[in-house]
């Protein structure tokens, strides 16, 4: 064991260190299959040091894991057993690679594999959060034998998901199979599940079924929010006379309805002018009812966000909360924050509730509301929100502030940001760098660009110093509409300050400066990355080769690539300047290009050529691509002729 340890822990590291230095990181490229080679570990592959490899060290990262598992099945005389298949499907679940966990779980069948039942509950649990419930339930009915393994919980998740999806006929062979294996019910999956079925289904059938769970099953059920969720479905159905029979049956049955049982009856009398009724309802809820208990509706609501059920919250929320019944302002937090991803109106409502009854939301509530209001375009509902929320004298730090300002920025509102702007220097507050880059984000991207200058100039007088995106802005816009000098002196600025550009400054400088055919520039903004960080030069190579190619600098971009140490070009930034001649109908010079990188880089000349290959199928131009095919074969022929492509 101890080899087999010693080699993981050597290939393990080995991929990570080797994997930092590509770009993106983290990924799988072909030169990690070199870095495998040199261990020669062919003859001690086996599927225990894969998937100790994977569990020790690839198990976050997705794309290393299924490259190392990729490349163990392709190795002679190897093959995967259940556990290699384990560990990889393990890290898929994590990072939600679903297609890859098909691929691999049809492997699986196919070799008749078997997989521990904590494999399938990762998995199913994974697709569940993932929102892919329909291929969760197809997983849960290939390993429907192992119910009980995979555990009450997962099952009454997957039969509470199934339900709220709309998949309501595969959550009745699910809720069958939890009968059947004596799967514990709690209150999610078996509410949701007779929520759904009192809608449509029999009365008569709705109390068996009720009967039956409480007889055949473990009841880890409370009974009070069963029967709100019970009389709640009937009513929703306008089943409003069979919701005033079921009362009684239900506290005869162990789940006694409390008064908002009693109340959500007694408002469909109302609301249809059944006086008599109604009376009789409320009668009953003084006779019969008890008094909710808030903090099993809060632990319900709770678990319901936590599931992501949304709907069902803002349901049951909206039948408390227009009763106005007890509720926990930490319930109203996550039903405002939640809710208002697929209900503004909803939410809002929730957060008038949370103000009238004297709470206020916290700033991470306000945020998520703000952010959702923003993304159905209630801008009007967002000034509504601050502006009731400033009257409570609820923004009085920077922080909150700032959530404030970078939201009324990103609806567009720059007018009403300044306003707070000056609100706040008349409390004395100096506004930090955030606020000054989302006010000026916001200018920039209204094209206001003078004001956005005035707020530099105010930033600066005032103490606060620019950071790294502050400059970005500016740069980024200024490059935009063609004042290229000025951005220059301002990435001169940033450096003279001890602020490093990063990519978006180099890449948006790159823009600005071909647009405007100042190459020069061009070429010694290139020069500083390449002094500031070989990484970042190699990073930002393509996209500076593609602006120079759509100004016709093609000449120029071949001296560059040829020209630079193997460290900085690499076969992508080749392939981008090959592929830009190839649409500008440039064969001629594309073909002295790859003459030159056969003088200055031939080993790369592979790795151009397999990349070209695979881009014929998504080329406009895939002729033009096959002549560079045979002009690189004609360079080397008995080389890369064994290539993938066979076309020329």
């Amino acid at each position: 064991m101890r080899p087999v340890n010693d080699l993981a822990t050597r290939i393990g590291r080995a991929l990570i260190s080797a994997s930092n230095r590509a770009i993106p990181t983290r990924t799988w490229t072909p030169s990690l299959e070199q870095t495998l080679h040199r261990f020669g570990c062919r003859d001690s592959l086996s599927p225990s040091l894969v998937a100790r490899v994977i569990d020790s060290f690839l198990s976050t990262h997705h794309s290393l894991a299924l490259g190392f598992f990729s490349w163990a099945s392709q190795q002679p005389g190897f093959s995967h057993d259940s556990i290699s298949y384990q560990s990889i499907l393990k890290s898929l679940s994590f990072s939600r690679q679903f297609n890859a966990i098909e691929t691999l779980l049809k492997q699986v069948k196919a070799q008749k594999l078997f997989l521990d039942s904590s494999v399938y509950r990762l998995i199913i649990s994974s697709l569940i959060k993932g929102k892919k419930t329909h291929n969760a339930f197809w997983v849960f009915n290939e390993v429907n034998s192992l119910s009980a393994e995979l555990g009450a919980e997962l099952c009454n998740s997957l039969l509470a998901a199934l339900v709220s999806d709309g998949y309501f006929a595969h959550s009745q062979k699910v809720f069958d199979e939890m009968f059947q294996k004596g799967v514990a019910f709690n209150t999610i999956g078996f509410g949701l599940f007779i929520w759904r079925f009192c809608k449509n289904g029999e009365l008569s059938k709705v109390l068996s079924l009720l009967d039956e769970v409480k007889k055949e099953s473990s009841w880890e059920v409370n009974g009070s929010i069963i029967a709100v969720l019970i009389v709640h479905g009937l009513c929703f159905s306008s089943r409003e006379s069979e919701a005033l029979w079921v009362l009684d049956e239900l506290r005869r049955r162990g789940c006694k309805p409390d008064f908002i049982a009693y109340r959500i009856v007694a408002e469909v009398f109302r609301m249809t002018n059944s006086v008599v009724e109604r009376e009789l309802v409320l009668k009953k809820k003084r006779k019969l009812g008890v008094a909710p208990r808030s903090n099993d509706y809060r632990e319900f609501i709770l678990a319901l966000i936590l599931e992501r059920r949304i709907c069902e919250a803002r349901d049951l929320g909206e039948v408390i909360v227009s009763g106005n019944f007890p509720i926990e302002d930490d319930v109203l937090n996550a039903l405002i924050g939640s809710v208002s991803s697929i209900d503004p109106g909803s939410a809002i409502m929730f957060f008038n509730f949370m103000v009238g009854k004297g709470g206020l939301p916290t700033l991470l509530t306000l945020s998520n509301l703000s952010r959702n209001l923003c993304k159905h375009g209630k801008v009007d509902k967002l000034l509504e929100v601050y502006q009731v929320l400033s009257s409570h004298d609820y923004f009085s730090d920077m922080e909150s502030y700032n959530l404030m300002v970078s939201f009324l920025c990103e609806a567009g509102r720059v007018r009403e940001a300044y306003g707070v702007l000056q609100e706040m220097k008349k409390k004395g507050l100096g506004p930090n760098v955030l606020f000054y880059n989302s006010l000026m984000e916001a200018c920039c991207r209204e094209d206001l660009v003078r004001p956005a200058k005035r707020l530099w100039d105010e930033m600066f007088a005032s103490g606060c110093t620019g950071n790294l995106n502050t400059y970005n802005i500016l740069i980024r816009k200024l490059s935009q509409i063609g004042e290229v000098e000025e951005a220059l002196r301002l990435f001169q600025h940033m450096v003279e300050k001890g602020v490093a550009p990063d990519a978006t400054t180099y890449t948006t400088l790159f823009e600005g400066l071909c647009q405007e055919s100042n190459f020069e520039s061009a070429f010694e903004i290139f020069n500083k990355s390449v002094k500031q960080d070989v990484m970042l030069a190699q990073s930002i190579l393509s996209t500076f080769v593609i602006n120079l190619c759509r100004k016709g600098q093609f000449l120029d971009s071949s001296k560059l690539l040829c020209g630079l140490s193997s460290d900085i070009t690499n076969s992508d930034s080749h392939v981008v300047m090959l592929k830009c001649l190839a649409d500008a109908k440039e064969i001629q010079f594309a073909i002295k290009h790859i003459q030159r990188v056969q003088e200055t880089s031939p080993s790369i000349l592979q790795a151009i050529f397999n990349k070209l290959v695979t881009s014929l199928s998504s080329t406009s131009r895939p002729d033009s691509i096959e002549q560079l095919l045979q002009a690189i074969q004609e360079k080397s022929p008995c080389k890369y002729m064994s290539g993938a492509y066979s076309g020329c």
